[in-house]
């Protein structure tokens, strides 16, 4: 079977669906890791659900650094492909990746380790929670460089069309790491009871399996290259990458970032609230999940008929994802209006932090299509390789609009305000977002008027 897929041969949805779909199953996964550490955690205790709530937006932000990197993959393949569908070049990609992004997540996992009691001081843990924030660092900066390794390799099957691989791949982590957590939490026979560090030896060890599985499949295959000879493309593929990457990551990691500097706003109200704070987050992650499918999927697909030259075919997938975040968020925001107090129920096991967490999820739902917009428009950009763009738009959400507003409105309308802040932030998104898109080509002014091209296209001039 060929490694790569040509996408351009399908309709733009259908392209999307192809990639989509099972990138959704495979978030799917790796969401529930952090729904099941908070289910968990909040039966162990309210100091290990406030530890995981001050956790929870830090180990984003890190890991989302990795999600750019292989955007920055992702990117570069699918061009490639979408120039020469060589197979051989997906390989020695492949080699190149796993090289940058293992180095790479080495280094930010010591200096993460290294800097934990400090980083987590800062956004106000401290007593019992900070001992418990950093009973779990540790576990969980051993197992970052799996993740990040992983993620490279992913980013190159899901560049050639079978991201089916790569879901795979995140559905049996996440299935052992979920099933993993209450061994090592609560403990069982000659197993200790570990708390807070249970959770990080069980992630730790998923992601060392996982990894291993994946690079044994990727070598089998013939996926990636690993002769000397594929080495010598290294500096230039390294430099490409790199172009797109380092954008692409800081404009992940930008996002979390900000959410890890709410979480400091939100700690001034008081530790249930950074419990319910936490745990609406989660939900909000889980809902997010088919934006996020599409964000995996709408590169491939925009850099294939990019690098191809059907510029037409690119802007009609834009304006497809673009409307299915609008449809969908309208959807869930109905729900979070009729559910949010029983969803909170269950994530918080019934304390004080419930009315935080259904407050969050009632409010901030109303503007989560904006978030959906912002993150497909990112990667479609990085796909475009407008990698500065998709900075500037993550950057202006959170340093002009998110941080600065939560900050001031918690002093004036307490809880009420953070939430006010994260709905005009997603708001002012989905606004600069379609102005950013349209700005670089990847929408035009007539785009919400015309049909989709259905399958090939004259390059666009």
């Amino acid at each position: 079977m060929s490694q790569t897929r040509d996408l351009n041969d399908m309709t733009p949805a259908r392209a999307l669906w192809t990639v989509s779909a099972p990138m959704a199953i495979g978030i799917l996964g790796v969401m529930s890791v952090g729904l099941a550490d908070s289910f968990f955690l909040a039966r162990a205790g309210e100091t290990e659900l406030t530890a995981i709530g001050f956790v929870y937006p830090v180990i984003v932000a890190i890991t989302s650094l990795s999600i750019g990197l292989g955007a920055g993959v992702s990117a570069v393949v699918s061009q490639r492909l979408g120039e020469t569908a060589d197979d051989r070049d997906s390989a020695a990609l492949a080699q190149h990746a796993l090289i940058m992004a293992g180095g790479l997540a080495m280094i930010a996992a010591l200096i993460v380790w290294s800097t934990s009691g400090l980083l987590f001081g800062a956004l106000g843990a401290e007593g019992a929670v900070l001992d418990a924030i950093l009973a779990y660092m540790p576990w969980w900066c051993l197992g970052f460089p799996f993740l990040v390794s992983a993620q490279a390799l992913n980013s190159v099957f899901r560049a050639g069309g079978h991201s089916e691989f790569a879901a795979a791949a995140m559905v049996g982590q996440s299935v052992l790491n979920v099933a993993l957590d209450p061994l090592f939490i609560f403990g069982l026979g000659p197993v200790p009871e570990l708390g807070i560090a249970g959770a990080g030896i069980a992630t730790a060890t998923a992601r060392a399996l996982a990894f291993v599985a994946i690079l044994v499949f990727a070598i089998r295959s013939g996926r990636m290259d690993i002769s000397r000879e594929g080495l010598g493309s290294f500096p230039a593929s390294a430099r490409r990458i790199g172009r797109i990457g380092v954008p692409s990551a800081l404009s992940n990691a930008i996002n979390p970032a900000g959410m890890a500097l709410v979480t400091a706003a939100v700690a001034v109200v008081g530790d249930a609230a950074v419990g319910g704070f936490g745990a609406a987050t989660r939900v909000q992650s889980l809902l997010f999940l088919p934006m996020l499918a599409l964000s995996a999927g709408i590169g491939p697909v925009v850099g294939q008929a990019w690098g191809a030259g059907h510029h037409d075919r690119a802007r009609a997938t834009v304006r497809l994802t673009f409307l299915f975040c609008v449809a969908y968020g309208a959807a869930t925001c109905l729900a979070m209006w009729l559910l949010a107090r029983p969803v909170s129920v269950w994530m918080t096991d019934g304390m004080e932090a419930v009315s935080y967490s259904a407050d969050y999820l009632r409010w901030v739902s109303i503007g989560f299509f904006g978030y959906g917009i912002l993150v497909t428009a990112n990667a479609a950009m990085n796909a475009r390789e407008k990698p500065m763009h998709s900075l500037s738009l993550s950057l202006g959400r959170i340093a002009l609009v998110y941080v600065p507003g939560a900050w001031a409105a918690v002093s004036v309308l307490g809880y009420g305000g953070i939430l006010g802040a994260a709905l005009a932030a997603n708001l002012a998104a989905a606004v600069a977002a379609v102005a950013l898109c349209t700005r670089v080509g990847l929408l035009a002014p007539s785009a919400w008027i015309g049909g989709a091209p259905r399958r090939r296209s004259p390059a666009a001039n």
